[in-house]
């Protein structure tokens, strides 16, 4: 399932979004390409989408959860990829 937050991060001028999968990166990517987000977009576990397309992915199925939920979603997946351990491999 494609899930995303909303647009409350601060960066560049402009509020993002995460966007991630339950199921799997393959999942995501092929959705972040359906919402035209680079994939220079993904950043270990999750597209940083602008909110600009926060209302598109909505539209083409992502589910809205809190923040919080969205990471325990993803830790429980098996897929979160903390900083700290993407620099390894």
């Amino acid at each position: 399932m494609i899930l995303v937050d909303e647009p409350l991060w601060p960066a560049r001028g402009r509020l993002w979004s995460h966007l991630v999968s339950d199921v799997s990166y393959a999942e995501l990517h092929v959705f972040a390409e359906m919402l035209g987000v680079p994939r220079r977009g993904f950043d270990r576990d999750h597209y940083d989408i602008p909110e600009q397309r926060f209302r598109s992915a909505l539209w083409l199925g992502a589910t809205l959860l809190p923040s919080r939920e969205l990471a325990f979603r993803l830790r429980a997946a098996g897929l979160r990829r903390p900083k700290h351990l993407a620099a390894r491999g």
